[in-house]
């Protein structure tokens, strides 16, 4: 063996030894799709699940790698609008979420016969991710097969597509044996129907070289609805243009091709989980619990204000939707919204007051401003004032707001008034402004929030300012001795007196493999090992915003090497313990907001402006967003380092130059339209 092939190998098996060692299963293959070769020892065995959704079916798809590189799937398949119960004034939510759903393995396959045998597919070769689900078989008597899985974007229909290809010298017989599935029950809106079948042939004769593909489908139907058919290739097809129009709006690019493809795949799990329903179009968490409804942390304030800077007009629609449902709630007594609208709204709304007014102001309002509508802005303009006021009159002695409890909603204490609430609540005065202005000019409403908005910013400090663990950062709420993840937020809202404390507490004090843990808390070890991926999305945001770069960026490329390369894969995730790391569609969002507002540091400043401050980290030499929807316009960001300085461009997509200019690091650029 020669000296420099000698070399290759042993550099190959290092580099997986590292991989297996780092916790790395995935490579990157393709901007836009990563792998999982399941022939390296330290892949198998492997066990995850990946969820897809279309606008009436979802699908948590559980794939199993045992040693021998055998694959178990288990298909979990939702039909969110057919419910199974519908009660009222029932205080088991789960008589609410019982969503049509069942759990399918093999055993719903077809069978294949080549001539005598039944055909048996080989053993994994290797998984692929790019917005489908495709496992590869190694070939078995001249066959190989490779598996897609994906739903259906308008029916409920979830589809299993086999590809099987003769790999020998001869042609191949396959005899295809069809296995019907059907089932039969009352439900909530009438009769339900669920079918597994498939459009394989009876009989088909492949050349060397030559391929075959058929699909499985499981679908459901209510009443008297035709059953839903798989002629060819018209679903496989309609998933590959949403993903095409994900691929190609809102394009990340920088250096690092971990963040690029994360970024990119964020944005497929943060649009594609998007439902009808009575209420119309509604953005939903999703995760096996959480479908045909919406919240106001996770729809109004987390994903939301993305979805203007996509350019997705479905995602628009629905969040537009949902501030509208949420200004139906609006009433003359200041009686606090419900901070949630589950099952089509036929489950009961809760009264827990969770700060959900500032969650909703501060969302709103970012939306209104980055659609660049004119008109929308007019229409939320009221729910934002209602919130905003609702919000003053929660104010405590001590000037900051008064909740019952944050968006944890009691799974851990946040005392009579916590730092989340009335952090958001500043957030929203300020963007209240921008947005007052560009509605109506400078008024005395406008006047009157950037006031309370200076005095909030005061009492938050004395209100919450604290020494915890030694580091001038901010208590929670009051009497409260640990430091917890949300002291974030003063970062993402734009007050930086407490950062340098602050940052190292979240870097330092809170971070752990995943990120960071909800709270420091040694009398309370299980308090401890719960972490939620929205509160390390939020830290990322408001350190990379306070100017972090270097520990911002090594943060990030650690927790983002881990959810899309390591064992639990390719998307953010809610939490855990509870949830076991579902992949709730919001989060995802959050991610994308990671670099738009917080690496690019966009910060609205009217429907037709905004305040860019690029945190360009010293390692990189460039960054881009592409193809950005905001403020009304389509244009391009991109930013260069030039020895000290940066240049910032901002360019439409047909050329026009909106600016272009040089600025020392750290600075800001305004941009106007």
């Amino acid at each position: 063996m020669g000296i420099k092939k000698l070399m290759i190998m042993v550099g190959l098996l290092v580099s997986q030894g590292q991989m297996a060692q780092e916790g790395q299963h995935w490579t990157i293959e393709k901007p836009d799709e990563i792998r999982l070769d399941a022939t390296q020892s330290y892949n198998h065995p492997y066990d995850d699940n990946i969820e897809m959704s279309g606008k009436r079916v979802s699908g948590i798809i559980g794939y199993s790698i045992n040693e021998k590189r055998e694959v178990s799937i288990s298909r979990e398949i939702f039909f969110p609008q057919l419910r199974t119960l519908l009660k009222t004034n029932d205080a088991d939510w789960k008589a609410y979420r019982a969503y049509l759903k069942g759990v399918y393995t093999d055993n719903i396959l077809p069978s294949i016969a080549m001539g005598n045998r039944i055909y048996v597919p080989g053993r994994v070769k290797e998984v692929r991710i790019n917005g489908m689900l495709k496992i590869v078989h190694e070939a078995v008597n001249g066959v190989s097969l490779s598996r897609t899985f994906f739903p259906s974007m308008g029916q409920r229909l979830f589809v299993e597509q086999w590809t099987m290809t003769n790999t020998g010298s001869t042609p191949v017989v396959l005899h295809g044996g069809q296995k019907e599935v059907m089932e039969t029950l009352d439900g909530a809106k009438g009769v339900y129907t669920i079918h597994v079948g498939s459009n394989i042939k009876k009989e088909t004769t492949l050349a060397p070289g030559k391929s075959y593909t058929f699909s499985i489908g499981i679908s459901a139907t209510m009443n008297d609805e035709a059953k839903i058919e798989i002629s060819g290739n018209e679903y496989y097809n309609e998933r590959l243009a949403f993903l095409d129009q994900m691929k190609n709006s809102l394009e990340l690019q920088t250096p690092d091709p971990t963040l690029n493809t994360l970024f990119g795949f964020s944005k497929i799990r943060a649009s594609e989980s998007i439902f009808e329903s009575k209420l119309g179009l509604v953005h939903s968490p999703g995760g096996g619990r959480y479908y045909v409804g919406f919240w106001a942390n996770d729809q109004a304030e987390y994903v939301g204000p993305f979805f203007p800077y996509l350019g997705y007009d479905t995602g628009n629609d629905a969040s537009l939707n949902v501030y509208r449902l949420f200004a139906k709630e609006i009433n003359d007594a200041y009686d606090n919204l419900p901070y949630s609208f589950e099952m089509e709204g036929d489950a009961p709304k809760s009264t827990l007051d969770r700060g959900d007014a500032a969650m909703i102001a501060y969302g709103a309002a970012q939306f209104a401003l980055s659609t660049g509508d004119k008109e929308i802005g007019k229409e939320l303009w009221p729910l934002i004032k209602w919130c905003l006021e609702y919000n003053r009159r929660q104010l405590n002695g001590a000037g900051v707001v008064a909740s019952e409890s944050d968006e944890m909603e009691g799974r851990i204490a946040t005392g009579t008034a916590n730092l989340s609430t009335s952090s958001l609540y500043y957030g929203a005065l300020g963007l209240a402004v921008s947005l007052g202005n560009s509605l109506h000019g400078s008024s005395s409403t406008t006047r009157t929030y950037a006031k309370q908005a200076k005095a909030l910013k005061k009492n938050i400090e004395a209100y919450f300012g604290a020494t915890i663990e030694g580091l001038e950062t901010y208590r929670y709420y009051d009497g409260h001795t640990k430091l917890r993840h949300w002291i974030c937020l003063p970062l993402v809202t734009g007050i930086y007196d407490r950062k340098e404390g602050t940052i190292q507490a979240l870097f330092d004090k809170l971070w752990s493999e995943n990120g960071v843990h909800v709270e420091k808390n040694d009398e309370n070890k299980a308090i401890s090992e719960i972490f939620w991926d929205r509160g390390t999305l939020y830290a990322l945001r408001g350190t990379f915003l306070a100017g972090a770069n270097a520990q911002s960026l090594e943060k990030l490329e650690e927790f983002s090497n881990k959810r899309l390369l390591g064992s639990r894969v390719p998307y953010v995730v809610e939490a855990y313990p509870e949830g076991n790391m579902a992949q709730l569609s919001a989060e995802s969002g959050l991610y994308c907001r990671v670099f738009t507002e917080g690496v690019f540091g966009i910060v609205p400043t009217g429907l037709n402006s905004f305040k860019c401050t690029p945190r360009l980290p010293a390692e990189w030499d460039h960054m881009a967003l592409r193809k950005v929807k905001a403020f009304g316009e389509d244009f391009d960001i991109s930013v260069k380092r030039q020895g000290k300085l940066l240049k910032v461009s901002v360019v439409k997509t047909n050329g026009t130059v909106i600016l272009n200019k040089t600025i020392k690091d750290g600075k800001s650029v305004q941009v106007f339209f």
